[in-house]
């Protein structure tokens, strides 16, 4: 940090009066300067909580601070120089990073949102016409225990479409059914948040597990397939990888 002659001249006289012997080159020798004076930051904590820490890389406690810099002289702050942050530190490593890694799930919130956005297409695409298949059940049953609901039942899942037919008639009945729609919003509301966070081969197992449900009790349906697409463009997949992944997924594996 380079000074002016003014600012030189202070430091060079407090320095005397501390009984520092300087060389009259006070604020030209970074080595020296850096010993004697420099500036700090004394930070403020405005919020905690949890994260995912990408130093630590899992969950961790933070603490969000802002930050008052001053310039000091031999450890006695004197001048203002402005603020910092907001940053965001590890309360294990220490490490500061910038408020945009709080919008990061962490690991717990990851695999509920897995979890949901699994049961929500599994159901779907049984919705689509696939409850009366026990073969279909089975499949979409183990799906949803995979991803975490190990008390799923086959009863459970049809009992569920059951209820969303009844409630506001959300089973798809074609391409001009308000019901279509309303199902194609849960799936973008379950699969949005998720899709970010989500690497390529993460959102291509979500929709290769959805067409083998649907291909459990023979070859898709229309009502299957545009369930399957709206699966697709809401984990943001172009519309020629979704179609290349379902014929993928008649090969057996």
């Amino acid at each position: 940090m380079w000074l002016t002659s003014r600012q030189r001249g202070s430091v060079a006289e407090a320095l005397r009066r501390c009984g520092v012997r300087t060389s009259g080159r006070v604020g030209r020798n970074p080595g020296v300067l850096g010993r004697i004076c420099g500036v700090r930051t004394a930070w403020n904590t405005i919020g905690d909580g949890e994260f995912f820490c990408p130093g630590c890389g899992g969950d961790r406690n933070y603490r969000r601070r802002t930050g008052r810099r001053r310039f000091t002289l031999l450890g006695v702050p004197l001048l203002s120089r402005g603020t910092a942050g907001p940053v965001v530190e590890c309360a294990s490593c220490r490490d500061h990073f910038g408020t945009d890694v709080l919008d990061h799930p962490t690991t717990h919130r990851f695999s509920a949102m897995l979890r949901d956005a699994v049961h929500t297409v599994a159901l779907a695409v049984l919705a689509a016409g696939g409850t009366s298949s026990r073969t279909v059940l089975s499949r979409a049953v183990g799906a949803v225990r995979s991803a975490g609901f190990d008390d799923c039942t086959e009863d459970q899942l049809t009992t569920l479409v059951a209820a969303l037919a009844e409630d506001t008639g959300r089973l798809p009945g074609g391409p001009c059914d308000p019901s279509g729609v309303t199902l194609a919003i849960e799936l973008h509301e379950a699969l949005d948040p998720l899709a970010p966070h989500l690497a390529p081969p993460g959102r291509e197992a979500i929709l290769l597990q959805a067409a083998r449900i649907a291909l459990a009790d023979g070859p898709y349906t229309p009502a299957e397939r545009e369930v399957l697409a709206t699966v697709g463009a809401a984990l943001t997949m172009e519309a020629e990888e979704v179609e290349r992944l379902l014929a993928a997924a008649r090969t057996p594996s």
